[in-house]
């Protein structure tokens, strides 16, 4: 940033000591001359109008004729004009090889400055000429490798590109097999539930039909025990009755007795079935728990994989707006 006390006249008077000490006055060793403070800009125009006065040695100059030493004054400006120029355009367009930039423009500097040096004491001005052409036709070499480099830089980032666009179209395809292994997984998880809870229903419903049925043969048995245990207690009031039969009430009492243990051995059968029976609901309750139990971790799976399914969506996005 330029300090108040930068003007013409201290321009000037740096320009003078570098020239004293044998160095070209270009626009940096100008700044920092003047202890790197100024602006580039108004350090050039300052220098620009300062060319425009003609040097004291070249008034003095007696060795050269006026048509000569106005080509070399010329020529001297042209140099110093382009050179100029060629250093702002390079500094704006390439910044990121100021310092490589900047070498080359001091060993042009210190060319030109020798070349002014024995303009102002010799009359060799073609030879110095010679030597600022081929400083120059040095320098377009450098910027035509520098080029390539460029453009081989060019074609390894296309390369990269071409790579990374590759990367993105298989993450792509990636993330497309995982939305259908998961939709697929999830059409296979809810028709295998509705398979087992259609079976499970099926099975309850047998069982529940085969219990009423157990439960009406049960209340058949208990009517008829009911029944015998009625005849057995009117037999016995007639055996009081009738002593005279008691061998044939006997006998029937027995046949009765009989009946009675076949049927209570046909009621403890059916009790011992129904108890089978409710072991089985009971069974059945327990493997449709556990069915639910494992529905319950197949949903948590499939919120897991949602999840999943997410945070590479995620870092699909992410990856996408890296690229860019």
């Amino acid at each position: 940033m330029a300090r108040g006390g930068i003007n013409k006249a201290v321009v000037q008077q740096a320009r003078q000591v570098l020239i004293a000490r044998g160095e070209y006055p270009s626009i940096d060793a100008v700044r920092i001359e003047l202890g790197n403070t100024g602006s580039k800009t108004t350090i050039h125009r300052y220098l620009k109008e300062l060319e425009g006065v003609k040097p004291a040695a070249l008034q003095g100059q007696a060795a050269l004729s006026e048509p000569l030493s106005k080509l070399v004054a010329q020529l001297a400006a042209q140099v110093q004009e382009e050179a100029d120029a060629q250093v702002l355009a390079a500094e704006a367009a390439f910044s990121e090889e100021r310092e490589q930039l900047q070498a080359q423009l001091q060993v042009a500097q210190q060319a030109l400055a020798a070349a002014h040096q024995q303009q102002q004491i010799q009359a060799a001005a073609l030879a110095a000429e010679s030597e600022r052409l081929t400083t120059t036709q040095n320098t377009l070499q450098a910027e035509q490798l520098r080029s390539a480099s460029l453009n081989q830089s060019l074609g390894e980032l296309q390369l990269r590109l071409a790579d990374k666009d590759e990367q993105v179209k298989s993450l792509e395809d990636k993330h497309k097999h995982a939305r259908d292994a998961l939709e697929h997984y999830r059409t296979a998880s809810r028709e295998q539930r509705e398979q087992e809870q259609r079976r499970h229903e099926a099975q309850l419903q047998q069982l529940q039909v085969e219990l009423r049925q157990l439960q009406q043969g049960m209340i058949v048995k208990q009517d008829e025990l009911t029944r015998l245990h009625r005849d057995n207690e009117r037999l016995l009031g007639e055996h009081r009755q009738a002593t005279s039969e008691c061998k044939v009430q006997n006998e029937l009492l027995e046949q009765r007795d009989a009946q009675i243990q076949g049927l209570r051995t046909i009621l403890a059968q059916a009790q011992g079935a129904s108890d089978e029976m409710r072991r089985q609901l009971q069974g059945l309750e327990q493997a449709l728990e556990d069915k639910r139990a494992l529905y319950g971790e197949q949903g948590r799976q499939l919120q897991h994989l949602q999840e999943e399914l997410l945070k590479r969506d995620e870092a699909l996005k992410a990856y996408r707006d890296a690229e860019r």
